[in-house]
């Protein structure tokens, strides 16, 4: 092999290596998918399911022209409340398209069996509506649809926001358009209060010309020049979410790839760490505007910044932050994880940690903690002298164990919670007991869900809900069977499960497939996070779910078919 061809070979490896991430450990056999019939479904197309729902026979009309979505009088939020005032308008869009600003059928008067209005009531004193979501946010309400009004009652906003949605999904067309809603009585909550999405921003910056293809007509706002492009395709992402009651955004920022996330007091790490510094970043106004556009959506944002490892493009901009690696007796040139031995890395991280505590208004910010090579740490001398002084021997656990419980203290000052991915446990480190872990690794997740309530702490699911893993079949269904409570335990460990996840890692994913990718695979586990345990008829499933895609693929939304099928309005 001439010297040419060896560097493209090593090229090609290191390619390979750079930025892969989270391969589950051992494969879970997939369930034999399970035939399925093409059938009406008595629920229609209500997605996530209902925790109580009856639906009678007893129908009534509907028309763009009449229609209008009001606070109730008993309502403690008023017009004020600049949250519901534009949901009202959005759903209103969703339900009607432009037939009220077009007059058509001006000229029809209301009949006896029409529905001309929703009453949304907000129960309690205190409605949320300039608040922040958090996972104590109550997100229950009830929704009666009769006349001569339908009457939707939360008791916070949050609840009003998905009553609105499923509102939206009772409405059906007859053959000439014209849209009817049955009567209908509806007790709904979430079975857990964190129902999340991983979106990674790292591995790929995501293009804008394919979004606004998709955007123009029904997120038009989202097309301002002001405006980045990965955040429309953050904001579109979060429009999908709050359809299928997705209620946290979970923003993996940075990783080994660049660093787009554009840092007030260290500008100097998209600088050199971005694909491009000013075009392939995420300035503050950005990162503002997504967190205002989820919150108007009952949606949570949780940045994630992991370390020690994962931490490549953050070396560009901060020299010193990474730990050189040595070949013999010298360095190699190449840099490992984050320095652990240095007082000028604490120094950074509480200066950069204090910093987004600012920006982000979450409660958590995610620390990862994941899959940390050691190689380099071992190779470096002043590590191995340091591993010496603090009688750590050669456990390199031990010496990511006293970095990370450094950078928990560091986090914990500035009154933020923390998530940590679940080998920052298995090595472990001193946890504080609100610490939430992020199970990830497949093959025996259940096993390690055990352990983790065992000790107490609140635990997250993502093993078997990688959705960047793909299959030429209808692999919506593992994810819809998962069950997140199978493991051994008892009712008190299993009620120390706040939810799950599901995971769109950016190996392979760009904006030419994030939106197909996503939907409706996610779909399935929005609906496991939000309904009963008990519901489990995945025919039912498949029926609600087919209707509810064609639903997305109306509002603009290019979600991917679940098999051979049609929507009435066809992307």
């Amino acid at each position: 092999m001439n010297a040419a061809a060896s560097v493209l070979a090593l090229l090609l490896v290191l390619g390979s290596c750079q930025g892969l991430r989270r391969h589950r450990v051992e494969e879970e056999t997939p369930e034999e998918e399970t035939e399925l019939v093409t059938e009406a479904s008595k629920f229609g197309s209500l997605w996530p399911l209902p925790q109580k729902v009856q639906i009678s026979e007893v129908s009534f009309k509907l028309t763009g022209y009449s229609f209008r979505i009001v606070d109730a009088k008993q309502s403690s939020a008023g017009p004020s409340c600049t949250l519901l005032q534009d949901a009202y308008r959005r759903y209103y869009e969703y339900m009607f398209g432009s037939a009220k600003r077009s007059g058509k059928n001006k000229n029809r008067r209301s009949g006896a069996s029409d529905l001309t209005e929703l009453q949304v009531w907000i129960t309690s004193t205190d409605s949320d509506c300039d608040a922040y979501p958090n996972v104590k946010s109550d997100e229950s309400y009830e929704l009666t649809v009769d006349q001569p009004f339908a009457v939707l009652k939360a008791p916070k906003v949050w609840g009003a926001l998905h009553g609105l949605e499923t509102f939206s999904q009772l409405i059906f067309e007859d053959d000439y358009g014209a849209k009817s809603i049955n009567a209908t009585s509806i007790s709904d909550f979430p079975r857990f209060p964190h129902r999340g999405i991983l979106l990674d921003t790292s591995r790929h910056f995501l293009p804008v010309k394919v979004i606004l293809a998709n955007l123009v007509s029904l997120y038009h706002f989202c097309s301002h020049p002001s405006l980045s492009t990965v955040l429309i395709n953050c904001l579109f992402a979060q429009e999908t979410m709050a359809m299928n009651k997705i209620n946290v955004f979970h923003w993996h920022i940075v990783d080994d790839p660049s660093f787009p996330y554009m840092s007030k007091t260290f500008p100097q790490l998209s600088q050199q760490g971005a694909f491009h510094p000013y075009s392939h970043v995420y300035t503050p106004s950005d990162v503002k505007m997504v967190i205002e556009f989820a919150r108007l959506r009952g949606i949570r944002v949780i940045p994630e910044f992991d370390t020690p490892g994962h931490t490549q493009s953050w070396g560009k901009g901060q020299a010193g932050l990474l730990t050189p690696c040595y070949s013999g007796s010298r360095p190699s040139g190449s840099f490992g994880p984050v320095n652990p031995i240095l007082n000028t890395t604490y120094t950074f991280m509480t200066q950069f940690f204090k910093e987004i505590s600012a920006v982000f208004p979450d409660g958590y910010v995610h620390l990862g903690g994941d899959e940390v090579d050691f190689s380099c740490w071992r190779s470096n001398p002043d590590i191995t002298k340091f591993m010496d002084q603090q009688g750590f021997g050669r456990d390199y656990s031990k010496l990511e164990s006293f970095y990370i419980q450094r950078l928990l203290d560091i986090v914990t000052a500035t009154k933020k919670g923390y998530m940590i991915w679940q080998e920052v446990f298995d090595n472990g480190v001193k946890l504080k007991p609100d610490t939430v872990v992020h199970v990830w690794i497949g093959g025996r997740y259940n096993d390690e869900m055990s352990k983790v309530t065992t000790a107490g702490y609140p635990t997250l699911l993502s093993a078997p809900w990688y959705l960047d893993y793909i299959s030429y079949r209808q692999d919506w269904q593992n994810y819809y069977k998962v069950e997140p409570l199978s493991f051994n335990g008892t009712d008190a460990q299993k009620k120390l499960v706040i939810g799950g996840e599901a995971c769109l890692w950016g190996e392979y994913v760009d904006s030419t497939n994030i939106t197909p990718r996503l939907w409706p695979r996610a779909s399935a586990v929005a609906e496991r996070l939000w309904s009963s345990k008990d519901v489990r008829d995945i025919n039912d499933a498949y029926n609600r779910l087919s209707g509810h895609r064609c639903r997305m693929v109306e509002r603009g939304i290019p979600a991917e078919p679940l098999f051979v099928s049609f929507c009435p309005r066809e992307y």
